[in-house]
């Protein structure tokens, strides 16, 4: 059984300049976990949610800010004109980021003549989720989890 027969063919991907706003949007829209990075049409990376999460915790609000606790909602009419000013701020920050800073990069790809255990084995090895498939270093589908399991 060959890659090939098992691969989603119409692949979501994101462009390499867009930025993790733009990316969310995409992957909630189509209800992925994560997809193939594409720049001039290559495969250069990939994001998934875990690198969202992550570059959201490296350079996002924190919850105390969003959550005071209740010692701090004393002084809380201080804090409020402060804390939407820093809010706004880092919003802003965060929609500048591009997806090259925050992808994983070197993305490891997979022949569509590969056979499917080779899929398996490369997805359990490394631990992840979803191999873009490549021929002629052009992406012509992606192989997930989901897609082995219906190889069985």
């Amino acid at each position: 059984m060959k890659v090939k027969d098992f691969m989603t063919k119409d692949v979501v991907v994101i462009e390499v300049d867009e930025s993790l706003e733009e990316a969310a949007k995409k992957l909630r829209k189509y209800r992925i976990s994560g997809a193939p990075v594409l720049e001039e049409g290559n495969v250069i990376g990939v994001i998934s949610e875990a690198d969202l999460l992550k570059a959201l915790e490296e350079k996002s609000i924190s919850l105390n800010t969003l959550l005071p606790s209740p010692l701090d909602l004393i002084e809380l009419p201080v804090r409020v004109k402060l804390n939407i000013d820093k809010i706004t701020k880092e919003i802003k920050l965060l929609g500048k980021v591009k997806i090259k800073d925050v992808m994983t990069k070197s993305a490891i790809t997979i022949s569509p003549e590969e056979d499917i255990s080779k899929a398996a084995r490369l997805m359990r090895e490394r631990g992840i989720n979803r191999l873009p498939v490549v021929k002629d270093s052009k992406l012509v589908g992606i192989i997930t989890r989901a897609d082995l399991l219906k190889a069985f």
